[in-house]
């Protein structure tokens, strides 16, 4: 039952009355009039009937697109121009006429106003800057840090209160100091086919191989490198970065650093070797414990990959020799394991060294620049494990235990942790 009032008019008596009956008695016309009357958004309604506009004219068929861009050209041309409301007059200005600005007016060079600055000072600071001499000036200017002010010379001459050089001040011209270009380094004359008989002579004399940037050795002269590095008993430095070596030559490489136990320095940087590469060069290091120091930094692929990364990581904690790792870890659970066993290692090689449990030849020194990782922190020693060895001197144990504790400040430990 309908309640309320619309435009004033009770809708109650409208409840009884019957809406098909009253649709039935209007004409097509009034239907249609009413029809387009009704809310568009009405869901219940068709779409095609919620559009209030009926399109009366017959279909034309399917789309001519020349056709309908030729009437549509040739509207365009019949259609007469919309006249101007204000004709149009040669010579009149309609509206406002724009006026360039004035250009700006150049500075008089010779003005000693230019360069001035009004700074706002108290009468004491006043007072010491108008007696100070220029000198004077230029040392407060460099302690406060105007490098903008003077040069690199003058600055670090007021620094170390030297004297100001001469030529240069609030008179003078900044400039920068003069670039001093190094010397180029000297190519690598190494021979490789003299190193290969050395090698497989097993010449005791040969204790360190430099082939870093030789990029002209054929993979004949790779393999019977590596097969004669198998073999060699005296060879502890070898270095090979910036020589090429990739995946198709690591066969050689790995079957040769699995079978030689006396190679100390291994390093392999910038070269072509791919992530899963790396891991067969540190699993052929794993057989044999001799390697101290290995670099595999710089290979094509620069980002190793988590997977890559928790390999090398486990095949690192098994080695006990290693002491230097030259390989770029992005994850820090990579990062922080490595270093401590490599801290473990040191720790172990110093304390065999200091107790005489075991006698090791001095590593050679190796230039570490460009290395990406390098850890010779010290490790804690158990105190048990060096009271239960045996045929160790009294002294010789207390100083051991003395310098674990409180991390190695010795000759011996400055050596090793710089080598």
């Amino acid at each position: 039952m309908t309640s309320g009032k619309l435009f004033g008019k009770d809708l109650t008596e409208y409840d009884e009355v019957d809406v098909d009956a009253l649709l039935e008695q209007l004409s097509p016309e009034e239907l249609e009039l009413l029809a387009g009357d009704v809310d568009p958004d009405d869901s219940l309604v068709p779409p095609s009937e919620r559009c209030g506009y009926k399109c009366e004219k017959e279909s034309t068929g399917p789309l001519d697109r020349k056709q309908l861009i030729d009437h549509i050209n040739e509207q365009a041309i019949n259609e007469p121009d919309r006249p101007e409301l204000v004709p149009y007059v040669p010579g009149t200005v309609r509206g406002k006429k724009w006026v360039p600005p004035p250009p700006p007016v150049s500075e008089d060079p010779d003005d000693p106003t230019i360069d001035q600055v009004e700074v706002d000072l108290d009468e004491e600071f006043n007072s010491v800057l108008e007696i100070a001499t220029e000198d004077e000036i230029v040392d407060l200017a460099a302690i406060l840090g105007f490098h903008s002010m003077m040069n690199q010379d003058q600055y670090h001459a007021s620094l170390l209160n030297k004297g100001r050089p001469v030529g240069v001040g609030w008179g003078g011209i900044t400039k920068a100091t003069k670039f001093k270009p190094l010397p180029a380094e000297p190519p690598n004359d190494t021979d490789p086919e003299e190193s290969i008989k050395r090698l497989k002579s097993d010449d005791a004399k040969f204790k360190e191989l430099n082939l870093n940037n030789i990029r002209k050795m054929t993979d004949e002269q790779l393999g019977r490198l590596f097969g004669a590095l198998g073999s060699n008993s005296h060879l502890e430095t070898l270095s090979m970065a910036n020589t090429g070596l990739s995946d198709r030559h690591l066969d050689a490489l790995t079957s040769a650093l699995a079978q030689n136990n006396t190679l100390r320095t291994l390093n392999l940087e910038t070269n072509n070797i791919t992530p899963p590469g790396v891991v067969r060069v540190m699993e052929a290091l794993n057989k044999m414990h001799s390697v101290e120091e290995v670099r595999l930094a710089n290979q094509q692929q620069g980002v190793l990959g988590n997977k890559i990364e928790m390999q090398l990581t486990n095949l690192i904690e098994e080695n006990n020799t290693l002491l230097r790792v030259g390989i770029h870890f992005e994850f820090n659970d990579a990062r922080n394991r490595v270093s401590r066993q490599l801290q473990k290692n040191l720790d172990t090689f110093l304390a065999e060294v200091r107790i005489g449990l075991k006698t090791r030849r001095p590593r050679p020194v190796v230039s570490t620049e460009g290395a990406s990782l390098s850890f010779t922190v010290p490790a804690r020693i158990k105190q048990q494990q060096l009271q239960d060895s045996p045929g160790i001197p009294p002294e010789d144990l207390d100083s051991t235990l003395s310098d674990s504790e409180d991390g190695f400040s010795s000759d011996e430990g400055d050596e090793v942790a710089a080598a």
